[in-house]
């Protein structure tokens, strides 16, 4: 009997193959006190499983096929960084010495305290974090409990998968390419999300995937027939003949699109009527720098600076975060827009607390731009570390979450007053850097005008934008069906911040996931944006839309779509305006 299951799609493709099962459970942690004279034994058996994995994942690394997308070795980076992370590397073994524990379970006390860490972050990109968490705490589990089977499902998989679907709990960004290496179809997961590193690099790799399946997956059996189609997040189990006719037409349909796609190059990003559009990448580490070769970025939208804050017990000296952003900035012509930091107030992972800090909705908490505020010790050599890269290239700095007019005269009377100790200390810095606001909070998008006298640019950050208009959080399962970017509160605020932007004559660009969705392109062209920036795998596509389109028709066809009161017929409004040949 046909089965159809429901998770969040990745990508756009379409795959038709066999089930091959991973092992889906999550096994039991053991739990048992250690008697006095085996502490140390116990000890070094966990400070021997941490070296082991370590070596593990830098044979991956060290290992990688050619074909892995470049950002791979990055995200295996983040792997090797919260395996350095006291909480996982150090603190377990304080807890077996302390408390008599065996190591699994001391380290399952730990890395809870981790997860709750990411769990409390409202960004939702970063929040996804705990997933790598998971990852990396189940490959020491696993050489803790020596469980062998469990090592051993992916490096004793035959060395072709062609026409295999992998269905397991989980998949780590390393095992993903591994396995696509391997010509893997697709995967379906019970865990994952939309933004984890797992499901950028199976959009890189072109790999149609599910997550989120849950406790669905349990219906899958060895050797099912499937079809996956990431556009629904719908998995096809036991399909009968028709549908498996439709959907072969349809991978055939979406291979010849692949191809016209893979032709595009270095292109420029041109309308038919002759406008260029500005494609830009979002990156988080100075290794993602590699990912935009042939990508035709015309500069970095978005420079993610979290990571240099988290997974250590200080925050960065001012001398590390600006040799950081040298490198990104002298590696890329064009501009780069790095982000200031955006995390919550308990952004030290450092495991000095036993139980994480509760947050009553961190989302609205003290965060980002409020917390470098509250905190100018931490705001101000970031500060200095970003107008002294400046010097060497085209860098511009964009503040994170501003809700209030009072955040942005205190945010830049301390540039200025920055400027003021790097000239009287006789330290070369760019005092003209463009300073430039990320949109995101309902507030700033109202106030737009306001916030535009007083700006350089604006980014609309469509994730935080959508998730506190409609009040949802989309990594929730409960409630991330009500997560949509066409709502019509959604739509009249972003054109509320184009217009103030173009009013002003101030760069508007958008570095959400609505950007690099090409289902938005046209529209986010006719409400009068003109720079994109997105994740480097999506350029290409978005880049065909753009030079599919004539933008002279689409403000008409944006104006029906705000004018659309019913959610049904708006969506399909926006159907009809992609399916339009020229538009």
């Amino acid at each position: 009997m046909m089965l159809a299951l429901s998770g969040t799609g990745i990508g756009r493709g379409i795959a038709i193959g066999y089930a091959l099962v991973l092992d889906k459970s999550q096994n039991e942690v053991p739990q048992f006190q250690i008697d006095a004279d085996r502490i140390d034994q116990e000890v070094s058996r966990f400070n021997e499983a941490i070296a082991t994995v370590r070596r593990e994942l830098k044979h991956l690394q060290s290992n990688l096929p050619p074909t892995a997308p470049p950002e791979t070795g990055a995200f295996i980076d983040v792997h090797l960084l919260m395996l350095d992370d006291p909480l996982i590397s150090s603190h377990p073994g304080k807890s077996i010495q302390n408390e008599k524990i065996n190591a699994e379970w001391a380290l399952k006390n730990h890395a809870d305290t981790l997860v709750a860490f990411f769990d409390n972050i409202s960004d939702p990109y970063l929040r996804t974090k705990k997933d790598d968490v998971a990852q990396v705490v189940g490959r020491i589990m696993d050489v803790l409990t020596e469980d062998k089977e469990r090592r051993s499902d992916i490096s004793t998989l035959g060395h072709t998968l062609t026409d295999r679907i992998i269905v397991a709990r989980d998949l780590s960004p390393a095992d993903t390419v591994m396995l696509r290496h391997r010509h893997m179809t697709a995967f379906v997961t019970s865990l994952g999300g939309p933004i984890s590193h797992t499901a950028i690099l199976a959009r890189s790799l072109g790999l149609p995937a599910i997550v989120g399946l849950h406790g669905v997956i349990d219906t899958i059996c060895d050797g099912d027939q499937l079809i996956v189609d990431a556009s629904t997040g719908t998995v096809l189990v036991a399909p009968d003949e028709g549908l498996l006719d439709q959907f072969q037409a349809l991978q055939e349909q979406q291979r010849k699109q692949r191809r016209a796609l893979a032709k595009l190059g270095k292109e420029k990003a041109v309308t038919l009527d002759d406008e260029e559009i500005t494609l830009l990448a979002n990156i988080e580490l100075p290794e993602d720098l590699d990912a935009l070769h042939g990508s035709g970025a015309a500069g970095i939208g978005l420079y993610r600076t979290e990571f240099l804050f988290m997974n250590r017990a200080q925050p960065p000296e001012e001398e590390e975060q600006y040799q950081a952003y040298c490198q990104v900035v002298k590696s890329v012509r064009g501009p780069v827009t790095i982000r200031t930091l955006d995390l919550g107030a308990d952004k030290q992972v450092d495991g000095g607390r036993d139980e994480p800090k509760a947050a009553i909705t961190p989302a609205l908490g003290l965060r980002a731009i409020r917390l470098c505020l509250s905190e100018p010790s931490l705001f101000k050599p970031q500060l200095r570390a970003i107008l002294r890269a400046a010097v060497h290239g085209d860098a511009q700095m964009m503040i994170p979450m501003l809700s209030s007019l009072q955040e942005l005269e205190q945010s830049l009377s301390l540039v200025r007053e920055v400027c003021a100790e790097l000239e009287r200390e006789g330290i070369a810095f760019n005092p003209n850097v463009p300073i430039g606001g990320m949109i995101e909070v309902p507030a700033a998008a109202i106030a737009a005008d306001l916030f535009a006298q007083k700006l350089d640019f604006f980014s609309i950050g469509t994730n935080d934008l959508i998730q506190y208009t409609l009040a949802i959080d989309r990594v929730d399962d409960s409630v991330n069906y009500l997560y949509d970017p066409l709502h019509p509160s959604v739509l009249r605020l972003v054109r509320t911040i184009i217009q103030a932007g173009n009013e002003a004559d101030i760069p508007v660009s958008m570095c959400g996931e609505m950007a690099g969705d090409p289902v938005f392109t046209r529209l986010l062209l006719g409400l009068g944006l003109r720079h994109f920036s997105m994740e480097p795998s999506q350029l290409l596509e978005i880049r065909q839309q753009v030079r599919h389109s004539r933008l002279a028709e689409l403000p008409g066809w944006a104006e029906r779509i705000l004018a659309c009161t019913d959610g049904s017929t708006l969506h399909g409004l926006v159907d009809q305006l992609n399916a339009e040949e020229c538009a």
